[in-house]
């Protein structure tokens, strides 16, 4: 393996090569919708539920942060 190799997989290349690992979304929307599934089912600040919605991140685990009704 070579040191470019290793610098790719330790997400520190110097050089621009147009890929971000982020994902792209705007906070501003992501955040109105999730205010707005807390204000509809009525989820309480400082609950499990509540830092489940806010804080899960279901692009790496899968899990889903609120229940159907």
């Amino acid at each position: 393996m070579n040191i470019e190799d290793l610098q790719h997989l330790a997400g520190i290349r110097n050089k621009f090569t147009g890929y971000t690992p982020y994902t792209a979304e705007n906070m501003s929307i992501t955040g109105t919708e999730k205010a707005k599934i807390q204000r509809k089912k009525k989820i309480a600040p400082g609950t499990e539920e509540w830092f489940k919605l806010w804080f899960s991140q279901p692009f790496l685990t899968g899990e889903k942060p609120y229940k159907d009704d």
